[in-house]
């Protein structure tokens, strides 16, 4: 393959195509430098012939003749970013404009080459997200950003009393897959097409079965205003086929399903997700899972929250990982894969992953499973290592894996393990494994590690215990500069996981365990302590709003050193950001010192047993 139709492979919309038609592309394209402040064309002033792609370098695009003599562009797009295709596939004068930030290297594609990018299903998906022209930047509401913007429909509605067969009638006269059935008690009830055939057509039931006896019921609802990501990580983690749309009062306003976020800015995800899903092999689980950096640049350039980025990310690394364990599992027909919970630790089970998160797991087995199986399982998951990594998703041999003995247990051992670290976390690195184990999530089997935390949910009964982890958590400072980078002599970076956000989240994971919350993610947890002794309202408040701060800056500056070519790190070079957010970041800082500051002057003459009260979990 070429070098121009390798890169063409590593972008959408062009990475589904087949190797010739990429060959094709790249043969017919042309490779053009632009030097700094150069315009590369007006598209709403004369048409254009050839779709641009960025090789090196950044573009700033205006979508709107209006705003010419605005500084700000819409869009800046990176290496990757794909313009013009608006004009050239309806060969109308709709823009952009596009000019080069600093020295760019662009592929331009004939217009002749182009229409066969976009009939495929990742060039559907493409335009879909694109075509439409996007909002300022200054705009602080993306679109397609709550879920009652993706209702298209109105809800498809039955009756208790009807059967299976009307059920499906109706499904069909609506062209739906799904009826929501209202219950007597308030709740919803659903049945969807798989349903019938799985619950009715296998067992061989009788058409006239009442759908009261073979739906889902409560089902899961998901509130009009909550967030399209929070939606979307409802349906995929429950693999939901739709989910019903509640409003204020509780009242049934629509239904979503995986395909109604395609038009959302996670929308791209599900495509991704599905592909990982259906790997045949290592090599394909491969290929599709180190697209999700290319994911994460899209939406860090389309402006979209952080939260919801990482959010979106979780749900891939989840997908990953579950394929990873399938493919390596099937290779070992000894090992049972339900004699096991398989969990995710640290941000990507906070759902706080970036692009530089490792990855760290854990794992419970069943009790009855033997040492010597325990051993086999521990050599495969070795090999579930060596898959991750080569999927892209870096791996800590000396942190937390599951890999290693201390991080595969029984359920009963790990129950056993906390109640020690519980009465004595100075010992046997207690208050270490208690912080990992806090975050974990599991993705593959029951909820055998959830007993770490029923264990803790007792914490304030162990005052000792609460104080300990308190100053362990108040050890590590926020702060700009190290001493160590003062004798390194390197003042112009900030390790801003290290000296910002590692305080950050361990002040929120303490502030959760101190009110009795079971909140895995940093801004929840803060919610969760809010107005508690140690914690103020208006400190909570202010550590949510700086952590979506110093979120965005890691993952724009990871964002801009994949740009590079560069490994992404938590290392910013801070002459490399803008005036603002260096300021934001000396800010940022300061807060959370602050609120160190209080909670350690707090705490030395309030009673522990005080510490949680007043909380909204309290």
């Amino acid at each position: 393959m070429s070098e121009l139709g390798d890169f063409l492979a590593r972008h959408p919309p062009f990475d589904t195509l087949d190797d010739d038609a990429r060959e094709r592309l790249a043969a017919s394209a042309s490779v053009v430098r632009y030097d700094s402040g150069a315009e590369i064309f007006n598209a709403f002033v004369e048409p254009i012939r050839s779709l641009s792609v960025v090789l090196t370098g950044r573009v700033e695009l205006w979508n709107s003749p209006e705003a010419y003599e605005i500084t700000e562009p819409d869009e800046i797009l990176g290496v990757g970013g794909v313009f013009g295709y608006s004009s050239l596939l309806t060969r109308d004068l709709k823009g952009p404009r596009a000019v080069a930030s600093g020295p760019v290297r662009l592929c331009q594609i004939p217009e002749d080459d182009v229409r066969e990018v976009f009939t495929g299903q990742s060039g559907a998906v493409f335009l879909a997200r694109q075509l439409s022209v996007r909002r300022r930047r200054s705009d602080p509401t993306p679109a397609h950003g709550t879920v009652d913007e993706l209702i298209r429909t109105a809800p498809v509605v039955g009756q208790p009393s009807m059967t299976v067969r009307q059920a499906a009638v109706t499904m069909s006269d609506h062209d739906h897959d799904y009826v929501v059935i209202p219950t007597r008690s308030g709740e919803f009830g659903i049945l969807t097409d798989g349903d019938i055939r799985a619950r009715v057509v296998a067992p061989g039931l009788d058409l006239a079965t009442p759908v009261s006896e073979v739906m889902t019921v409560p089902a899961l609802t998901v509130p009009a205003n909550s967030a399209a990501a929070d939606a979307l990580t409802l349906i995929l983690e429950h693999d939901l086929t739709c989910v019903p749309v509640v409003g204020p009062s509780g009242e049934l306003v629509g239904a979503v399903g995986p395909g109604d976020f395609v038009v959302a800015p996670a929308g791209p995800s599900v495509t991704l997700r599905r592909q990982v899903i259906e790997a045949s092999s290592v090599s394909r689980l491969a290929d599709h899972a180190r697209r999700m950096p290319y994911l994460v640049a899209d939406l860090v350039r389309s402006g979209e929250p952080s939260s919801e980025i990482t959010r979106v990310l979780s749900l891939v690394h989840d997908a990953v990982i579950r394929r990873a364990l399938e493919l390596v599992l099937a290779s070992h027909p000894e090992l049972e894969p339900d004699a096991m919970t398989w969990m995710s630790l640290g941000s990507n089970a906070r759902r706080e992953p970036v692009l530089s998160s490792d990855v760290d797991s854990a794992v419970s087995f069943d009790d009855a499973v033997s040492d010597e199986m325990i051993d086999r399982y521990r050599a495969a998951f070795r090999e579930v290592d060596d898959v991750l990594r080569s999927c892209g998703l870096p791996i800590d041999v000396n942190g937390a894996i599951a890999s290693m003995p201390l991080f595969a247990r029984r359920h009963g051992d790990w129950r056993a393990a906390a109640r020690t670290w519980l009465d004595a976390p100075l010992d046997n690195q207690g208050m270490m494994f208690t912080s990992l184990l806090l975050d974990g999530r599991p993705i593959w089997g029951d909820q055998g590690l959830l007993a770490v935390a029923e264990v803790f949910a007792d914490l304030r009964s162990h005052p000792g215990t609460l104080r300990l982890l308190l100053a362990e958590t108040l050890t590590s400072k926020a702060r700009l500069r190290s001493m160590r980078d003062v004798l390194a002599r390197r003042g112009g970076t900030f390790d801003i996981k290290n000296h910002a956000l590692t305080p950050l989240v361990n002040i929120a994971r303490w502030g959760a365990l101190s009110v009795g919350s079971s909140e895995v993610d940093t801004r929840s947890r803060l919610r969760a302590a809010a107005g508690s002794t140690m914690l103020s309202q208006d400190s909570a408040t202010t550590l949510v709003e700086v952590f979506d701060t110093l979120q965005r800056i890691r993952l724009e500056n990871q964002v801009d050193q994949l740009d590079r070519r560069e490994d992404p790190s938590d290392v910013v070079t801070m002459r490399r950001l803008s005036p603002l957010d260096r300021s934001l970041i000396a800010q940022s800082v300061r807060e959370i010192a602050a609120v160190q500051r209080r909670m350690g002057n707090t705490s030395q003459y309030t009673p522990v047993t005080e510490w949680g009260s007043g909380a909204r979990s309290g």
